[in-house]
């Protein structure tokens, strides 16, 4: 792994789900510390990195943000905070953010920003 201070989040919070595995890019990592600083409440990792092993990346052509260590998925306990979240993570530049009733999706891929509503 690498040596990164972290305020809000254990490294290991973002071990792949399946195998273990973490290759966060450490620039992600600061960026979503801050993130959750200037929301000013705790959030839950979800998933975070998904080795290409895992069963939701294996079958992909190419494997997606979670596998290149840019993404997360957190948990947002309500409406109010999801708001509040969303239009932070515009504001700081995320771009990909996926939005459903309970979590949210932040990551920093570089090519066209996308938001998407999962069902």
């Amino acid at each position: 792994m690498f040596d990164l201070t972290l305020y809000h989040f254990d490294i290991s919070e973002f071990d792949c789900k399946e195998t273990g595995e973490n290759l966060m890019q450490p620039s992600y990592l600061v960026k979503i510390d801050k993130f959750r600083d200037a929301l000013g409440c705790p959030l839950r990792v979800i998933s975070g990195y998904r080795s290409p092993l895992h069963s939701l990346e294996e079958h992909k052509k190419v494997p997606g943000v979670h596998a290149q260590g840019i993404a997360g998925d957190y948990y947002i306990p309500d409406g109010v905070t999801m708001r509040k979240a969303v239009a932070l993570a515009l504001k700081m530049g995320f771009g990909g953010i996926g939005v459903n009733h309970r979590s949210l999706h932040l990551d920093d891929r570089t090519d066209t920003p996308v938001m998407w509503g999962y069902k």
